[in-house]
C-alpha cells in the first residue's frame, strides 16, 4: 500500500467495497444519459442544438455521459478538490469507455476549458486538461491545451445563481491568436450545469472564426 492508499483509501465512491473507487457493479449501474439539445435542455437525436434555439455564437450541439450525482459527482469533486489524481485516472477511463459509444457529431481539435494561473498554481493541475488530453490520444483526436486562455480569476460558479454566473464569466476567456484557427473544436469540461462556463467560451471561439463547436463533458 503506497501513501496516496492510505491518504484516499481505494473504496468505490458508490458502494463502499475496497479496490476501486469505481467499481464495476456500480459503473454498470449509471444510467448514460439522453441527447438533448443544450439550450432548451429537450431531446435531439444526436445532440445538437435544434434550429430554433441556434445562436449565431453558440454550441452546435453537447454531448454529457452521466448525471451530476452519486459517484460521478463524487469523484469530480475528490478530482477537483482535494487533488486524487488516482480517482482522475478511474473516471478518466470510465468515461472513454462510454464516450466510444456515443461520439460527438463535430470531429476536430479538442480544447479544454482552461482555468486562472493563479489557481492552476494552486491546485497544481487542471482537471479539464488532464482529462481532456487522454480522451483526445484515446479518441485519436488533436488535443490544443491553450487555444483558451482564462485571463482573470473568478468566483467558484457553484456558489452563483444563474444570472450572476454569467455577469462572473463576461471576457473571462481570451484567444490565443498565436495558433492557427480551426474549422471546428470540441470543447471540453468536466461538468454542464447551467451551462454558462461552455456558452461563454463558445462565443470566444465562434467570434474568433471558428465554425462549429460542440460540447463535450463527464455529466450534467
Amino acid at each position: 500500500m503506497n501513501l496516496l492508499d492510505l491518504v484516499f483509501p481505494k473504496t468505490c465512491l458508490g458502494c463502499g467495497n475496497w479496490g476501486k473507487y469505481l467499481c464495476t457493479d456500480c459503473l454498470g449501474k449509471l444510467k448514460i444519459l439522453k441527447p438533448v439539445c443544450p439550450y432548451c435542455e429537450n431531446w435531439s437525436a444526436d445532440g445538437s442544438t435544434h434550429e430554433k434555439c441556434r445562436m449565431v455564437y453558440g454550441l452546435d450541439g453537447l454531448t454529457s455521459i452521466w448525471d451530476y450525482e452519486g459517484a460521478i459527482k463524487k469523484a469530480i469533486l475528490a478530482l477537483k478538490y482535494k487533488y486524487s489524481t488516482e480517482v482522475g485516472k478511474e473516471l478518466t477511463n470510465a468515461f472513454i469507455r462510454e464516450l466510444e459509444e456515443v461520439t460527438p457529431l463535430v470531429k476536430g481539435i479538442l480544447v479544454p476549458i482552461p482555468i486562472h494561473w493563479h489557481r492552476e498554481n494552486v491546485r497544481g493541475f487542471n482537471q479539464s486538461e488532464e482529462i481532456g488530453e487522454e480522451v483526445a490520444r484515446q479518441m485519436d483526436w488533436k488535443f490544443v491545451s491553450d487555444f483558451l486562455v482564462k485571463v482573470r480569476s473568478t468566483s467558484s460558479q457553484v456558489e452563483l445563481p444563474v444570472e450572476k454566473r454569467k455577469q462572473n464569466l463576461k471576457g473571462v476567456f481570451v484567444m490565443n491568436f498565436k495558433l492557427p484557427i480551426p474549422g471546428s473544436v470540441i470543447l471540453f469540461d468536466d461538468v454542464f450545469t447551467t451551462g454558462s462556463t461552455l456558452r461563454e467560451a463558445a462565443k470566444v471561439l465562434k467570434r474568433a472564426g471558428v465554425e462549429k463547436v460542440w460540447g463535450l463533458t463527464i455529466a450534467k
